[in-house]
């Protein structure tokens, strides 16, 4: 019989209505996009990852930006990186303070300038600094405490598995979000969702699993197969929130056009709402690919909407396109 993904569970004491969850996506994940997955049906959120540094010694972008949380997105996990425990242990206090209701360590990014610091991927070889890093962040915040993981730096390495139990065991986190991928292959390859299925036999904690989760059919069969707590979206729902309401069945049909210009409109007013009409301008154009995309757009759209000045213009271009096809 296979398991369903509406029903509701919790991690470390934290109610989640359902095990569809919005993973964290550096330089993307903030609070706009984040309310965009919990629209659509995400049970958890989770910020981008945000520096534990950065937030000790109080940069001003960091605390008013990235670390800013809408009213209608809890439960919502806030994600920290870091390799030293004191700063985590600071950080971990300012984040509790802001009404997270959980916090989430990665422990996983491949990024060189966050691996030569001795965080991300660099803790799967460094246990015991791991553990005192994610025992740190529960005593600053008295939250929950996840951590999300990959196997290893390189294939072959189970590093990441040992470190799982270890931060169960000796750091009591509360849930693991694993990405069955190396650290290497960053978010290439065919994931391992066997090793995923030995990772959640392995734990008593709630095990999150992610990547390459784009489509109802695999995100089932992933969630059935490895018999995991819940599973984790990432790539696949950007400029793509309607997966979530898919998985969870609560549509069974692609956006139309109409609803794809409806999206990207209210992407650019909260982009204008979060950083101003001039940051926004330069900030969106990461979003514009993933909109045009649906819209079988081709490069001459591409091209437009990343030479305009500015929202407005950039709005006009896309909704004239979208009139000339029908919409």
């Amino acid at each position: 019989m296979a398991r369903d993904l509406n029903e509701p569970f919790e991690i470390g004491g934290v109610a989640i209505p359902n095990r569809v969850t919005l993973a964290p996506l550096a330089g993307i994940g903030n609070w706009f996009f984040r309310l965009q997955a919990r629209r659509f049906g995400a049970g958890l959120l989770t910020s981008e990852m945000i520096s534990s540094h950065a937030i000790k010694y109080g940069n001003e972008k960091t605390c008013t930006e990235m670390l800013r949380i809408h009213p209608d997105e809890h439960p919502i996990a806030i994600q920290l990186f870091g390799e030293d425990p004191d700063a985590m242990e600071a950080a971990a206090e300012v984040v509790a303070a802001t009404g997270a209701d959980m916090i989430d360590l990665n422990m996983g990014c491949p990024v060189p300038k966050v691996c030569k610091t001795g965080a991300g991927a660099a803790l799967l070889r460094d246990h015991d600094r791991a553990v005192a890093v994610a025992a740190a962040a529960a005593r600053g915040s008295g939250l929950p405490v996840t951590v999300k993981i990959r196997p290893g730096q390189k294939p072959g390495e189970r590093d990441g598995v040992t470190l799982a139990k270890r931060l169960q065991d000796d750091a009591g986190v509360a849930g693991i979000g694993f990405h069955p991928r190396h650290a290497s292959q960053a978010h290439k390859g065919i994931p391992d969702y066997d090793l995923a299925r030995e990772v959640v036999e392995a734990l008593d904690i709630p095990v999150t699993i992610s990547g390459g989760l784009r489509d109802v059919e695999t995100i089932k069969h992933v969630f059935d197969y490895t018999g995991a707590a819940a599973v984790m979206l990432a790539r696949g729902v950007m400029g793509n929130p309607w997966l979530f309401s898919e998985v969870l069945g609560t549509r069974d049909e692609p956006p139309t056009a109409q609803e794809v210009v409806e999206e990207l409109d209210w992407t650019m007013d909260s982009a204008v709402e979060h950083i101003g009409a001039d940051r926004a301008g330069r900030y969106l154009r990461k979003f514009y690919p993933w909109y045009i995309e649906r819209l079988s757009g081709g490069k001459e759209l591409q091209d437009a909407m990343q030479r305009a000045e500015g929202v407005e213009a950039a709005r006009e271009i896309f909704h004239s396109h979208a009139l000339a096809h029908a919409i």
